[in-house]
């Protein structure tokens, strides 16, 4: 009957239906332009709608789908298709940081809509224009490529500061290799013109988010004095070339206006090298001899001024065949020069006033460039070797504490041998000193990096949440014991639990040399003892003695750290109960009577111990108090007995609305 009715319904009603299914279409499309589409709509709901309108004959459905009602349908799925694909892309998650390490993802940056959303609030263009800007290439400051770029850059700034003057003042430099010098000068002149381009895209930083929108890259870039440098190092001078010739190199001069690139990228090299000190005192040698280099260059164009081998001072005679060779004017004039500035002396003395104060300016420049430069030098000298004194101040003060106190000369080599082994595997740096002046996040980071592979490896913390294992990750602390160190014995509380980082432990008998096991990398004991379970039949005590072979790394959690990391997370400190527990059960080593009883008389016991510390804690603070109140009322006496005497001194006169002189004076000390 269905099938009948749905074959055979009224043509009247079927234009009616389309009718309305126009009209629909109408106030959605009207809807979608005013900007008023819902946030969502079912996958059923579009089926419905779809289904509704394929109701009807053949001939009728066919009549519907004439005129604007297809296209305007198409319109409406392709308007919902681009709206939905767009609100979809609004709400990509930002990831988080500090949780990546937990996903294995690497940190990714800030999306480039939140770094530049503030560079178009307020404008009137197109979504989709906006969007296209914002895919713009830019460079971020911080990235790999920006520091290639930087070392591309800084070898023809290099190039130009160390030859163009040398060019400039040897004639014959310049005249043999003219071809070199103009495929160099004008590959330069490239990469310089590229360095302004490299600029213009170049992000940087405005309230924490990187900008990148190019507008606002161009004006920041544009207002700085670095542009005005950059411009003016790539005037054409050399034009004049052609009226001049092309042996005059000098006039390349303001191509040196680069000089800042070069100091960025030794900068930024300082601070990604492992050896920050060796490549500052090799940043050093290289300032130095670039000084003695344009000083020699200066030296020989002064020279060549004056006259070659007109007086003692200046460059001999170059009609001699020794001193017409290129190489003897450099190093003659190198050689003077390191005389000069180092103020070693040793040299001719000057004959002319030019000469004379040529060789005063030398020597203030000297000292004072010198003496900067070997007082960063000693300076950096003693910082490479802090750590070692410092080391060596420690095993001093051990030493002589051990000869004060006579220790024995066995245990005096074993604690000898130990801060060896510190030295030598580089195991004194104190990580919470290092770590200090990071922030709370960045120390997380690091310490999930360094020790969360390593936490895992214990049973009772595989499937515990995030939160809790950044906060144990953070209290691990890192201990070394010596060859035949007991790390724990029989019968001793459980106060802390061990993780083997590195090294061997063997499980011994009472006598200390029978092993029954031996423990190596990853292996980790103590944490049962730690949590306190209820019912154990070993208690909070450790049932093996465990000693160390060799030298052996250990992570340590106290229980303490532990308990104070699981006090935010009640949850997770029942689920590594239970999970203790079950161990317990397993090895048959837990009373199960005595776990199904009610409150355990250690916990009520450690709880009276709590409160009774707590109770001393405010006995201490309220006599403290009391203290305090007893020298306020003895200050207050003293001042009311002065007022007394004050008063009879005076004549006894009685104060105003019949008060004695006693409640006086303890008016006036209220007030006072």
């Amino acid at each position: 009957m269905a099938k009948v009715s749905t074959q055979y319904s009224s043509p009247s009603l079927t234009h009616l239906t389309a009718k309305t299914v126009d009209r629909d279409l109408d106030r959605a499309e009207n809807g979608l332009s005013r900007g008023h589409l819902p946030c969502e709509e079912s996958p059923a709901a579009r089926h419905g709608g779809i289904a509704m309108e394929t109701r009807g004959p053949a001939g009728p459905r066919q009549s519907s789908f004439t005129g604007q009602g297809p296209a305007r349908l198409s319109r409406l799925i392709i308007s919902l298709r681009t709206w939905a694909t767009r609100h979809s892309r609004r709400k990509d998650p930002r990831p988080d940081s500090l949780l990546d390490p937990f996903r294995g993802a690497e940190l990714k940056e800030v999306s480039s809509q939140e770094s530049s959303a503030q560079s178009h609030v307020g404008s009137q263009e197109p979504p989709d224009r906006g969007r296209r800007k914002k895919e713009a290439f830019v460079v971020d400051p911080s990235s790999n490529l920006y520091y290639r770029w930087l070392t591309a850059i800084a070898m023809p700034v290099f190039y130009n500061w160390c030859l163009l003057v040398c060019r400039a003042c040897f004639d014959e430099l310049q005249s043999d290799h003219l071809m070199l010098w103009l495929v160099l000068d004008y590959s330069s002149d490239v990469i310089y013109g590229l360095d302004i381009l490299v600029r213009t895209r170049t992000g940087f930083l405005e309230q924490g988010l990187m900008v990148k929108d190019t507008k606002r890259l161009w004006k920041h870039y544009s207002k700085s004095t670095q542009f005005k440098l950059d411009v003016l190092s790539l005037v054409p001078t050399d034009l004049a070339y052609i009226k001049w010739g092309v042996n005059y190199p000098e006039l390349r001069f303001n191509r040196l206006l680069r000089l800042s690139r070069l100091f960025e990228f030794f900068d930024r090299t300082e601070t990604r090298t492992n050896y920050p000190n060796v490549f500052r005192i090799g940043n050093l040698v290289l300032y130095i001899l670039i000084i003695i280099h344009w000083n020699a260059c200066i030296y020989f164009a002064i020279s060549k001024f004056i006259g070659f081998g007109t007086d003692s001072w200046v460059y001999p005679n170059i009609s001699k065949p020794e001193y017409a060779r290129l190489s003897r004017k450099y190093i003659y004039s190198l050689y003077w020069s390191t005389l000069t500035l180092t103020t070693i002396g040793e040299t001719p003395p000057p004959v002319k006033d030019e000469e004379y104060l040529f060789v005063v300016i030398d020597f203030l420049v000297g000292v004072l460039i010198f003496a900067t430069i070997v007082g960063n030098v000693g300076s950096m000298i003693s910082n490479m070797n802090a750590s070692r004194a410092e080391f060596q101040a420690k095993i001093d003060s051990i030493k002589q504490y051990m000869q004060f106190r006579k220790v024995t000369k066995d245990l005096e080599t074993r604690v000898i041998r130990w801060f060896d082994y510190l030295w030598a595997n580089r195991k004194t740096v104190d990580e919470k000193e290092v770590l200090k002046n990071l922030p709370d996040k960045l120390k997380a980071e690091i310490a999930i990096n360094v020790h969360l592979d390593t936490l895992r490896k214990v049973r009772i913390f595989q499937d515990c949440e995030a939160g809790l294992l950044v906060e144990l990750v953070l209290k691990l602390r890192p201990t070394v014991f010596s060859p035949g160190d007991y790390i724990c014995k029989k019968g001793d509380i459980g106060k802390e639990m061990y993780i083997i980082k590195e090294g061997k432990l063997a499980v011994v008998a009472d006598d200390g040399i029978t092993q029954f096991v031996v423990l190596s990398d990853g292996s980790y004991f103590g944490e049962i003892s730690i949590l306190n379970i209820k019912g154990s039949k070993s208690g909070n005590r450790r049932t093996a003695n465990i000693r160390s072979i060799g030298y052996s790394d250990l992570f340590c959690l106290s229980k303490d750290d532990l308990m104070e990391a699981l006090t935010e997370y009640p949850e997770a400190k029942k689920a590594l109960e239970e999970k203790g527990r079950q161990i317990l059960m397993k090895d048959n080593l837990i009373d199960e009577d005595v776990a199904k009883a009610g409150a355990d008389p250690k916990d009520i016991e450690e709880k009276v111990e709590h409160l009774e510390s707590s109770l001393d804690a405010l006995q201490t603070r309220f006599a403290r108090l009391l203290a305090e109140y007893n020298a306020a009322q003895m200050k207050v006496k003293q001042r009311l007995s002065q007022l007394e005497s004050q008063v009879k001194s005076s004549g006894g006169d009685l104060p105003s609305d019949g008060e004695t002189p006693d409640e006086a004076a303890k008016t006036e000390a209220k007030q006072c």
